[in-house]
């Protein structure tokens, strides 16, 4: 059974996937190109000695190609594990698709956006329940579709007309978000949310953080900021 309060999560994660790109598409779809071909002259070869190679560590293509696990923060000392948590620590299509609203439709958009894989890590700790997701794109035919799942899931976040927000330092157009009014849904307790989106090369982070108390800023920031210099 789903953690109801994920249930939350999830639909406002769907809704950006759905409804967001879909129009998006559909816009770009219907253009015609306006711009011609760029035709140059071939440019001379550089001679003289090269540049070493990256290292593994260095190289992100390498990094992100590997365990993606490893990227993601490592549950705090004395942290439990939620009764509800992906196998293993993967979340694919499928998956990704059914904490969705419409999983059908989810999983089409998904496939057109080359979603490869999630890396996902859940921890309580102190009357919190953190969830933080790092989902993979392949970026051949869509390259810029990390940065329009983090910007969907903004959006949604955005709905919420007393949230505030803050831009995540280093991270371009990410943010993270406090909602400073409990929520409340039919069999819960009322709860708090904050949430930060953002995408770094083929990876969109997702960070979401509950708790019984109103969720205080450094906690989200916090958790935004040390993911993404892992990335």
């Amino acid at each position: 059974m789903k953690d109801p309060k994920r249930q939350v999560v999830a639909a406002a994660a769907v809704l950006g996937v759905v409804a967001g790109t879909c129009a998006g598409y559909l816009v770009q779809a219907a253009r015609e190109p306006e711009l011609p071909l760029l035709v140059q002259p071939e440019l001379p070869r550089a001679r003289g000695p090269q540049p070493e190679p990256l290292s593994a560590e260095q190289d992100r293509k390498v990094r992100n190609d590997g365990d993606l696990r490893e990227l993601l923060l490592t549950k705090p000392a004395g942290a439990t594990t939620p009764d509800l948590e992906w196998p293993q620590g993967w979340m694919y299509r499928s998956d990704y698709a059914d904490t969705t609203v419409d999983p059908e439709a989810s999983y089409a958009q998904l496939e057109e956006q080359e979603f490869l894989r999630a890396a996902v890590t859940d921890w309580d700790m102190g009357g919190q329940e953190v969830s933080i997701w790092l989902a993979q794109f392949e970026q051949k035919e869509h390259p810029a579709a990390p940065a329009d799942d983090s910007s969907n899931t903004r959006y949604w976040a955005e709905t919420d007309p007393a949230v505030e927000s803050r831009p995540i330092p280093g991270t371009g157009e990410g943010k993270a978000y406090v909602h400073p009014e409990p929520f409340h849904e039919s069999g819960l307790a009322p709860f708090y949310m904050a949430e930060a989106h953002a995408s770094r090369g083929d990876l969109s982070v997702h960070i979401w953080v509950h708790g019984d108390d109103p969720i205080p800023w450094r906690t989200i920031m916090g958790l935004a900021e040390r993911q993404m210099e892992r990335l």
